[in-house]
């Protein structure tokens, strides 16, 4: 008998048209099957057909839930359309990330603890989110105040509350030759002036940005020491050191981001804590859980604090109460800490397969990172290069999208984290056989 399937279909019909939810409870089976007056075997078989098409999905104990919508997979190689590999950004997600994430969102679903949560989020938080916050970010030594901690949405916003109080409209900001796009976007947005400022193998030169802060003074520099965007570069403790001592000598406040250090583990004592008093540290939760729901850190010198809040509460830029009550909850109950964990084996293996793939190529790429550096070969231009790529359903970023006043040099940011990892192979695969070839070689396909 097909009943069971025709009731499918209707609550099928339900869930596509938003009448049920994600994340609804369906009634028990036997009020479920009063309701539709059939039997209860019939429901139970409603239930378990609902299931097999990946619409429910049963906990034991608490009953029957609508499920979210799963993600697409990934595109045909060589079929153009719609659909793409996306290696142009990075959204690293493991399997077991949303379960504990779950998990610990479980203790706020009392409604006094809801009720708290929904309440709006001062810029300084919570004494508890301020400890977990620092009990985070502690790495290699270095422990950071409490105190100091404030909050915004997210990573972009921290970035954007910092340069807005350390450099009025007009002002110049220094920041390092390839840079991350954002800065970019924050800085027209500000009518900030941003400064190349040149580096080496070891990242920032101090030497050349004290020349050029002794040419036209900057207001601050804004850089990524530990495993920078795009490059991967880390700096060494003594270019660290170096570059501590030039800001205390020029007097200049830097914007140390440090989104993707959780990935590092070898020494890398933040700047922060070599210049404690000239560093604004910029951080946030969306690489280490996940992007849609986050919270944004700065840990600004007590002299920063007021212009800092000031800048965050009038750019609208402070966190949201539930999400920071949330983020609390999994700094403070381990799963931030695992996510870490998982995250890190996660990138080590996609760079792997990146090393694998692209063996033979001018790539440059830290193990534990995300992403990777791609100077390409003669003739390419990183342009021409992008384009190709996205002929066979892959998305790159080119070098001109972090360069700062010049047009970038013929290469590519390789982003490593969303793909699954068969598709993440297949598509790294095609690009150098790609890369292999010329251009004239990739219009001709």
């Amino acid at each position: 008998m097909d009943d069971y399937r025709r009731i499918a279909d209707a609550v099928a019909a339900d869930i596509a048209a938003g009448r049920l939810r994600p994340g609804d409870r369906l009634p028990p089976q036997r009020a479920f099957a009063r309701r539709r007056r059939i039997a209860a075997s019939t429901a139970g078989r409603v239930y378990g057909e609902l299931a097999r098409r990946g619409l429910v999905v049963g906990e034991v104990g608490r009953g029957t839930f609508v499920r979210a919508a799963e993600p697409r997979q990934g595109p045909a190689l060589v079929e153009p359309g719609g659909s793409r590999v996306d290696l142009e950004l990075n959204y690293p997600v493991v399997a077991e990330q949303h379960a504990l994430l779950a998990e610990g969102l479980a203790g706020m679903l009392r409604p006094d603890v809801l009720a708290a949560a929904m309440r709006p989020a001062p810029v300084a938080g919570t004494a508890a989110a301020r400890e977990a916050t620092a009990r985070l970010l502690a790495r290699d030594g270095w422990e950071p105040d409490p105190g100091r901690v404030l909050f915004t949405g997210n990573g972009r916003q921290s970035i954007a509350g910092t340069v807005a109080a350390l450099v009025p409209p007009g002002g110049r900001l220094g920041v390092e030759a390839l840079t991350y796009p954002v800065v970019k976007a924050v800085a027209a947005r500000l009518g900030v002036t941003l400064v190349p400022i040149a580096g080496d193998e070891s990242g920032l030169r101090p030497d050349a940005l004290a020349a050029a802060h002794r040419g036209t003074p900057l207001r601050a520099v804004y850089l990524q020491p530990t495993l920078h965007n795009p490059t991967s570069v880390t700096m060494p403790p003594r270019r660290r050191e170096e570059l501590a001592r030039t800001l205390g000598e020029l007097g200049l406040y830097a914007v140390e981001d440090a989104v993707w250090a959780f990935l590092h583990t070898g020494p890398a004592l933040p700047l922060a804590a070599l210049a404690p008093e000239r560093t604004v540290v910029v951080d946030s939760l969306s690489k280490r859980l996940a992007p849609g729901l986050t919270a944004g850190f700065v840990l600004a010198p007590p002299a920063l604090a007021g212009p800092v809040s000031a800048a965050l509460r009038s750019g609208a830029w402070t966190a949201t109460g539930f999400a920071l009550a949330a983020a609390t909850r999994w700094m403070s109950d381990g799963t931030a800490d695992a996510l870490q964990r998982a995250k890190r084996e996660d990138a080590a293996a996609r760079q792997r397969v990146a090393a694998t793939r692209l063996a033979g190529h001018a790539v440059r790429a830290d193990p534990r990172a995300y992403y990777c550096w791609w100077e390409l070969p003669e003739p390419w231009r990183a342009d021409t290069f992008v384009a190709a790529a996205a002929r066979h359903g892959i998305a790159l970023t080119p070098a001109a999208s972090f360069a700062t006043g010049a047009a970038g040099p013929p290469a590519v940011r390789v982003a490593l984290a969303s793909p699954p990892l068969p598709v993440l192979s297949s598509a790294l695969a095609t690009l150098a056989e790609l890369a292999s070839g010329s251009p004239e070689d990739a219009l001709a396909e």
